[in-house]
């Protein structure tokens, strides 16, 4: 039997991974040689990975250097805004076409979730997972590749709304309301719901952002 060869990434995905990761975060200097380094790969794949991030506006200019890019108030504010449009979209077809393997699968995930709710860092990454999983439910590719923009630009926030106190909680219990929407394939309470999710969601990171600028 033939032995199945481990998928390898390539330099653009490791360094996007390491940004959504926090190893890079907003502000912090990228260089070629550093990265070719950690990753054991050779300049040239670095180098055309740090284009295409900076032509994606993932990475910025700083003088000749390259950092991660940061996000200002009304970037925030627009990419909720096509978040949120996009997300109960997603919910909406969900509550359409998701199998019922696909529900089965994220009423377990919310379960299993709620041991994560004292681990900030790893509910964030299964927050990702669950919204993904929504995507995926929607049967349209076209609308999970946009998706993966807007995800993908979320990175560049430095810290998560899940860090509130109290939010882990109060967001599961919107994951199932969202759920139980799609469950029940009631189409509008599936878009509005999930729509809820992600206001809730922005309000929670305008007052954290706001009160780190106070704390300066």
């Amino acid at each position: 039997m033939a032995q199945v060869k481990p998928v390898q990434k390539d330099a653009y995905t490791m360094i996007l991974d390491a940004i959504d990761q926090g190893i890079y975060r907003p502000g912090d200097r990228l260089v070629e040689s550093e990265l070719a380094e950690r990753f054991g790969v050779s300049r040239t794949p670095i180098r055309e990975a740090l284009q295409r991030l900076e032509t994606q506006s993932l990475l910025s200019r700083d003088g000749r250097s390259l950092i991660v890019a940061s996000l200002d108030h009304n970037q925030m504010a627009e990419l909720y805004a096509v978040r949120s449009e996009l997300e109960g979209l997603a919910a909406r077809l969900a509550a359409r076409h998701a199998t019922e393997e696909e529900v089965k699968v994220l009423y377990d995930m919310i379960e299993e979730d709620r041991a994560l709710l004292d681990d900030p860092p790893a509910m964030a990454r299964a927050n990702r997972r669950f919204h993904r999983m929504i995507h995926l439910a929607s049967h349209n590719r076209y609308l999970v590749q946009q998706l993966d923009l807007v995800y993908r630009s979320m990175a560049l926030m430095a810290t998560t709304s899940l860090a509130a106190q109290g939010r882990g909680e109060v967001a599961l219990a919107e994951h199932k309301a969202i759920v139980d929407a799609i469950s029940r394939r009631d189409e509008d309470a599936a878009y509005q719901a999930l729509r809820d999710h992600i206001s809730v969601a922005f309000i929670t990171r305008l007052k954290q952002d706001n009160a780190e600028h106070m704390s300066v």
